[in-house]
């Protein structure tokens, strides 16, 4: 299974049902060696060094995206709210993007819905919404490789 993701004007809705326990999928969101495994989805890669995470409301999340053609871009947000193990609301603050990721257990795994609101105009793209499904399908996939590396099996 993919994710699959929806542009409604200026709000991007992306939805996988993932093969983890909640719990584990809200660990990833919240661990920077995870966000950099898969932040960065099929168009870019985040250097493990540069995630940092003061996960509580007002504290901030960072990250960079290296392009394949090696542009490096600092992504910065401010945490909302903090609500573990089901959401997190966070803004990117030049933009006022806003994004709400919702974990909820479902068919022996998770659905994970991230919803972003407030999209800028050049983020208004079928790009985009591609390149969030890929980034939520790099979570898939990162989940898998740290279930099999534990030894573990996946729902």
């Amino acid at each position: 299974m993919t994710a699959s993701s929806e542009l409604r004007g200026d709000e991007l809705i992306a939805k996988r049902h993932l093969p983890a326990e909640p719990e584990r999928v809200w660990a990833a969101f919240i661990s920077p060696a995870s966000i950099a495994a898969f932040w960065g989805g099929s168009h870019a890669t985040v250097p493990p060094e540069s995630v940092t995470v003061d996960l509580r409301p007002g504290g901030e999340f960072a990250l960079d995206t290296r392009a394949p053609d090696g542009a490096t871009r600092r992504l910065r947000f401010v945490y909302v709210s903090v609500a573990a193990p089901h959401e997190l609301v966070f803004d990117e603050p030049t933009t006022g993007l806003r994004t709400t990721v919702n974990v909820r257990p479902a068919g022996g795994g998770t659905d994970l819905t991230v919803h972003q609101r407030r999209l800028p105009p050049e983020l208004r793209t079928a790009q985009a919404a591609d390149g969030l499904a890929s980034i939520l399908d790099a979570l898939a996939a990162h989940l898998q490789h740290c279930a099999a590396t534990l030894g573990r099996r996946t729902p």
